[in-house]
């Protein structure tokens, strides 16, 4: 019996080793077959990348890809704010806060600087306006019928504020 249960473990182990073997084999031909399948969906996925690009370069010019805007387009909507230097500027001169007391006092004059009389009952008066630096600004005024554009220059000294009319363009 002593010299069975040596054989029978020796068995049991030589098995064992086999049964790894043939388990790791067969995952590693698993691994090459996944592998392969991931190599050709990579190659037909590149193919369509390819496709697609020259069909792009057949409909759209290169240039246009990575457009850019002029620089008047973002001139829009920075129109009316005043820069870090205006608004030291401007409070040098005696304003607290140099765009709501421009925009305060406009508002408060604006009877002055209309060169325009409401029509059919309306009256004139600014709808908008912005600030362009420390020196200009436009506005925009109606009377629900008629309108126009102002450009103003502004001087402000000691916090007073005189408005001139620049330029004024009825529509």
């Amino acid at each position: 019996m002593k010299n069975i249960l040596p054989w029978i473990l020796a068995a049991v182990f030589l098995f064992l080793a086999l049964y790894f073997y043939w388990q790791k084999n067969e995952a590693e031909s698993r691994l090459t077959i996944a592998d392969n399948q991931v190599a050709e969906i990579d190659q037909e996925l590149e193919d369509q990348t390819e496709a697609v690009d020259s069909l792009e370069d057949m409909v759209l010019p290169p240039d246009t890809m990575n457009l850019v805007p002029p620089g008047g387009a973002a001139f829009v909507d920075e129109l009316g704010s005043l820069s870090q230097s205006d608004i030291q500027r401007l409070k040098r001169k005696g304003l607290k806060s140099p765009e709501s007391d421009l925009m305060n006092d406009l508002s408060r004059k604006q009877n002055k600087l209309i060169p325009a009389e409401g029509v059919l009952g309306g009256t004139m008066a600014i709808r908008d306006s912005r600030i362009l630096n420390d020196r200009y600004a436009l506005a925009y005024y109606e009377d629900g019928h008629t309108g126009g554009y102002l450009v103003l220059k502004y001087e402000v000294n000691n916090g007073n504020i005189n408005w001139t009319v620049v330029d004024n363009s009825r529509l």
